[in-house]
């Protein structure tokens, strides 16, 4: 058995914990009868080879690992804000449950992964909206192309997390609310200039600094309508109308970073 899962984008600005998009950058996983663990790719040499391993621990809440033989290729960043975790977890409950709706795997899945937006869209595709254990694809296509600008330094997202207010003024809720409705509504509709007017958020993105996020606002590449910090970061999504001509300036605004250009894939784990 051989699945792929997709790199996600949690948040897309104003949708704080609770929609993400998956984007056409994935992991694979081969489950054969055997014994041992390798890795290709990112994290080879760096992520556990043997039961502690992320994807594993996935598997064993529906299967026994034992007797299998996992082997993994790896193309999403880890710790940049792009999935990572979420899609390995997404690899090990599909690889031990082939047919699990996703919000049984969801709920799973939950157990290692205490945030679920990453998961939902790493399990669903397109642009999805997770609440009390639901799912909803609401989207396949996005109006914008993403480009992310992938840092080489690395964020922990409970670190991150940590540097949130637990309480913020009701004007600035207000206004994520208003924000995030014009974003789906955009999503749906198709509607680029709906898409990027619900860009705009005043409850993650003023607590997690980032020089890029300041700097891409401040200037923006050439075709890009808005930028988002990818989950807790440091990666930054650039929603543009032209992702070659968006692309070209990033890299060479940016040459210590990566720069992807990315699409959305309606598809998730499969």
């Amino acid at each position: 058995m051989t699945l792929r899962a997709p790199a996600t984008s949690a948040n897309l600005g104003p949708a704080f914990d609770c929609a993400a998009v998956a984007l056409a950058l994935w992991n694979e996983l081969e489950v054969t009868d055997g014994e041992g663990v390798s890795l290709e790719g990112e994290g080879e040499g760096e992520l556990p080879s043997d039961a502690t391993n992320l994807a594993i621990r996935a598997y064993a809440l529906f299967d026994d690992p034992a007797g299998k033989a996992f082997r993994f290729r790896n193309r999403i960043p880890l710790e940049r804000g792009l999935g990572s975790s979420a899609a390995a977890i997404a690899l090990g409950l599909a690889a031990a449950r082939p047919d699990g709706a996703p919000e049984e795997l969801l709920a799973a899945g939950l157990e290692l992964e205490s945030h679920a937006d990453n998961l939902a869209a790493a399990l669903v595709g397109g642009l999805a909206l997770t609440w009390e254990g639901r799912i909803a694809q609401i989207a396949t296509t996005l109006p914008l192309v993403p480009v992310a600008l992938v840092p080489r330094r690395r964020t922990s997202t409970e670190a991150s997390r940590r540097s949130l207010p637990a309480t913020v003024a009701h004007a600035d809720a207000a206004a994520n609310a208003g924000r995030a409705a014009l974003l789906a509504a955009g999503a749906v509709a198709g509607d680029a200039d709906l898409f990027a007017a619900g860009l705009d958020d005043r409850l993650h993105e003023p607590y997690r600094p980032s020089a890029e996020l300041d700097a891409l606002r401040a200037e923006p590449p050439v075709d890009a309508r808005g930028a988002t910090l990818s989950g807790s970061g440091p990666t930054v999504i650039v929603w543009a109308d032209d992702a070659l001509a968006c692309a070209a300036e990033l890299a060479s605004r940016f040459p210590d970073h990566d720069v992807l250009e990315l699409a959305v894939t309606e598809r998730g784990v499969l």
